[in-house]
């Protein structure tokens, strides 16, 4: 198995992976494009696992000067099982800690079982508002959220 950084062309394979996986539900959240997005924002991280040639599982993520805030890899469910998912993260985790973070915290959408297995605990409930221009809508009695002044958030 190798461990590099995400290239373009992995987009496709990566997007099977994430529908086999059932996480696929949001393109504009997940698709080739945020891919490229997340590849070329200098505080990201965007990791593969290729085995035989084949990317068989991904994991990405964000740092700061504290935290590294990662989404939870994903491997190709006949991949699943096999220490992939683990070298990824302790790939993303040692290229994190290289930036400085003291802390990696994870979002994870669904069982908890495999980050109790590498030493993570569940301390927050994280809430996300999806899309942002429809909390927006609601929060502003239904303005356009561009002619809201900022002053009267």
């Amino acid at each position: 198995m190798h461990i590099r950084d995400f290239r373009a062309e992995d987009a496709a394979s990566l997007v099977e992976i994430l529908k086999a996986n059932q996480q696929y539900s949001h393109p504009e959240m997940d698709g080739p494009e945020v891919m490229l997005r997340v590849r070329d924002c200098q505080a990201a991280e965007f990791l593969v696992a290729e085995l035989e040639g084949q990317v068989v599982g991904m994991i990405r993520g964000t740092y700061g000067r504290v935290t590294g805030c990662h989404l939870p890899g994903l491997c190709a469910p006949d991949h699943q099982r096999q220490g992939i998912g683990r070298a990824l993260v302790i790939e993303i985790a040692r290229r994190f800690k290289e930036r400085e973070p003291s802390v990696l915290p994870v979002i994870i959408p669904g069982d908890l079982g495999f980050w109790h297995k590498m030493n993570f605990r569940q301390t927050t409930r994280v809430m996300q508002a999806y899309p942002i221009d429809k909390v927006l809508s609601f929060l502003t009695g239904g303005e356009s959220p561009s002619a809201v002044k900022r002053s009267t958030i």
